[in-house]
């Protein structure tokens, strides 16, 4: 496949042009097994700094794609190949469209069950040759589990895409991987909302310019103390560049 894999502060991040996404969907649809893709926002790299579950399933994704700007930066900053920044819904976008130019099949899970309702007819009007093979709702009751993993591994869809209220997000296919036949796996929090127009998306000019989060601190005023993992983040670039230790 197309793609480098660098290494910022120990996290995996891969450098993959948009003209080489639909090969690279391509070849990993051809691989057996469990694949994912991942959206790695500077939150999630400064995650996967640390020893756990997520730092193991982001460096066992076949696909880390930044979404932040600051993750540019970085590697600019610490002289490394720089990667591509991929806005995450358009990718979500492309990605369903080679599929879509490849009759190939989808399953949704995540939402609630109107969200998912309006979402799925969304997507069945956007791509008419992308069959929806099975969906879910999140939020589910634990004991629907199984069901929910059965279905997928029957129905063997090409891409699996999760949204918000699958509470284990990214790390959801990861820690179940070894219970699936062959799919792609993609977790994108407001994806169904977007398709179901409950959520308004931010707008690409907004996004080039890397403000997506003063919409999240908007949102959550909360998010305003991110600025001290985000301040320790930048000492970690300088300790890095300073010592050539990355």
């Amino acid at each position: 496949m197309a793609i480098k894999r660098i290494e910022l502060l120990g996290v995996p991040v891969d450098i993959l042009q948009p003209e080489e996404l639909e090969m690279t969907v391509l070849e990993l649809l051809a691989r057996p097994g469990t694949k994912q893709i991942i959206f790695l926002s500077i939150w999630d790299l400064l995650k996967a700094r640390h020893r756990g579950e997520f730092q193991d399933c982001v460096k066992n994704a076949d696909l880390v794609l930044p979404i932040s700007k600051s993750i540019i930066r970085g590697a600019n900053f610490l002289k490394k190949n720089v990667p591509v920044r991929y806005n995450p819904f358009t990718t979500v976008i492309n990605v369903m469209s080679v599929l879509d130019n490849h009759y190939k099949s989808l399953y949704l899970l995540g939402s609630h069950k109107q969200t998912m309702l309006m979402a799925e007819q969304n997507v069945k009007d956007t791509f008419p040759n992308l069959r929806i093979v099975g969906r879910y709702n999140g939020y589910y009751n634990k004991a629907m589990e199984p069901n929910i993993i059965q279905s997928i591994y029957k129905t063997s869809p090409a891409l699996v895409l999760l949204s918000d209220g699958v509470k284990d997000k990214n790390c959801w296919a990861f820690k179940r991987r070894n219970q699936f036949a062959s799919s792609i796996f993609m977790y994108y929090k407001d994806a169904l909302g977007i398709f179901s127009k409950r959520i308004k998306r931010v707008s690409e000019e907004t996004f080039d310019k890397g403000h997506e989060v003063f919409h999240e601190v908007i949102k959550n005023p909360l998010k305003i103390f991110l600025i001290f993992p985000y301040a320790k983040y930048i000492l970690s670039l300088v300790w890095c560049r300073l010592f050539n230790n990355d």
